[in-house]
């Protein structure tokens, strides 16, 4: 997709402080250390638009990007390893389904797995908690430069199996080499409706 324009629009607490419903959404989600601002500045032709940090669960807030005056592209905080207190990382869960659950411009969930490693308990959860809400989700392994091209294939089909998707559902992503960003992109409008896109 080529970006005309990219632009931060605000972050979130709750539902209610999030833009007006007027836009196709697209969320992110993931662990804490999973590459999610990285990813979220490639599709956006940024380099610093969403803040990365070597530090896991910078990301405490839902923070929403317009891209094109089109879509808005929506980081939710990360969950796992964040060194953040627990008391405030039981807090997101009920922001984020809320959000999830409620915003009725909300398209399709990317959820991003590190390739190197095999999907947990909340990635499982995460799918079949979407699936119930009849919410599509589009799985991304990211972090694909840090392993050779046919190790991507090998991690790709165990990250597969483990989500039971067929190898072919999973998108390899590099935020360094820019690998799987049009796929990406493609898989996402492709949940836009026909009424956003006359939008």
């Amino acid at each position: 997709m080529l970006i005309t324009s990219a632009e931060f629009v605000t972050s979130a607490a709750r539902l209610g402080q999030c833009p007006p419903p007027e836009l196709p959404e697209f969320a992110f989600a993931g662990r804490s250390n999973v590459g999610k601002s990285s990813l979220l500045n490639t599709l956006m032709n940024r380099r610093r638009l969403a803040l990365t940090s070597a530090t896991p669960g910078k990301t405490r807030l839902i923070n929403f990007f317009r891209i094109n005056r089109r879509y808005l592209l929506v980081d939710l905080p990360g969950y796992g390893y964040a060194r953040v207190a627990e008391s405030e990382r039981r807090s997101w869960r009920p922001m984020v389904e809320s959000y999830l659950a409620g915003r009725q411009t909300l398209r399709a969930v990317a959820l991003l797995v590190d390739i190197r490693r095999t999907p947990g308990p909340e990635e499982e959860l995460l799918l079949h908690w979407l699936d119930r809400r009849s919410i599509p989700a589009v799985v991304v392994a990211t972090k694909t430069d840090k392993i050779s091209r046919r190790a991507q294939e090998t991690r790709r089909a165990l990250i597969a199996d483990g989500l039971a998707l067929s190898p072919e559902e999973v998108i390899l992503f590099s935020a360094k080499t820019r690998q799987g960003r049009q796929e990406l992109w493609q898989a996402l409008t492709g949940y836009a409706a026909p009424e956003d896109e006359r939008a």
